[in-house]
């Protein structure tokens, strides 16, 4: 049986700047998120399992060095990572559900945050909060929020993390939006986007649909 989905690779071909994570994994957990039944401690690890199985194809094109190590038997030849150190940056406070699976495969990794909520009149970002490492122009961000809807956020946030030097930034989102894509693309075309799915659209509310709700309100039982 047939099981590929060349959808989501049309789709992402159709929006540049555009990843969406293949993997199997991905879409069953994707599919559990979904859920309305999906309790609030069931979302959180959904949240950090689809997280950390994102990172992966994230980090993906990391560089490496050579290195040696002593095991107990011998010298052996290695790989590091190399390169800029990395920062993980939630968008909060629902992308703060998506830092723990990461910083279980990079726990050397420093976490920043900035506070942006969404007006529910206007649609646009409120900034509330910025704090990151003091040497943004020597690490790479990951910009971490797991809802890309209309995209103001995010472009809002990028523009802040530049702001302090930032020069090597990607977005992680676990569902994407069409319109929210194009709209950070076209704001911050060098900014490459990773999400887990791409839905169909916004409603006049803009919610993603069929979306999953409120994260955050998922994420902190306030819903």
């Amino acid at each position: 049986m047939d099981t590929t989905h060349p959808r989501d690779d049309q789709a992402a071909t159709a929006l540049p700047g555009l990843t969406i994570v293949q993997h199997p994994l991905v879409k069953h957990k994707i599919t559990m998120l979904r859920d309305r039944g999906t309790s609030t401690k069931g979302f959180k690890e959904l949240v950090d399992e689809i997280a950390m199985l994102m990172a992966y194809e994230a980090t993906a094109d990391l560089p490496l060095s050579p290195c040696v190590v002593e095991t107990p038997l011998e010298r052996a030849h290695g790989w590091q990572v190399a390169g800029k150190k990395l920062t993980l940056v939630p968008i909060l406070r629902a992308g703060l559900g998506m830092v723990e699976g990461i910083l279980r495969l990079v726990p050397s990794a420093r976490v920043g945050h900035i506070g942006l909520y969404r007006d529910h009149d206007t649609l646009e970002p409120v900034d509330y909060y910025f704090k990151v490492p003091a040497d943004a122009t020597e690490r790479d961000f990951f910009l971490l929020d797991p809802m890309l809807a209309t995209g103001g956020s995010a472009v809002s946030a990028i523009a802040s993390l530049k702001r302090v030097g930032a020069t090597r930034i990607r977005l992680l989102c676990l569902v994407a939006a069409p319109e929210g894509v194009r709209r950070v693309h076209a704001a911050h075309p060098d900014v490459p986007i990773f999400c887990a799915a791409l839905d169909r659209e916004l409603n006049e509310n803009g919610y993603i649909l069929p979306g999953l709700g409120d994260a955050g309100d998922r994420l902190f039982g306030t819903r």
